[in-house]
């Protein structure tokens, strides 16, 4: 098995327990769990929003947050 697959395993491992982990916190409640997530993906949707209009341009030489995943796969 190379250096990468294991790797790949490994994350995926580590996904898996952060799901169990959520689903766990919701006493297994899927749907309560999906809510709570997109909750929190609002949340922190409009902090980076307000973040984002209280810093300038210098403060950070350029560079702005961006709200939509730079890894993020469309379908």
């Amino acid at each position: 098995m190379s250096a990468k697959q294991t790797s790949d395993i490994e994350e995926f491992d580590a996904w898996m327990d952060e799901v169990a982990s959520a689903l766990a916190w919701h006493g297994g409640d899927a749907e309560a769990t999906i809510r709570t997530l997109l909750a929190d993906c609002k949340h922190l949707r409009e902090q980076l929003a307000l973040a984002q209009i209280a810093m300038g341009l210098g403060f950070t030489r350029g560079w702005s947050p961006c709200p939509e995943r730079q890894d993020e796969v469309t379908a």
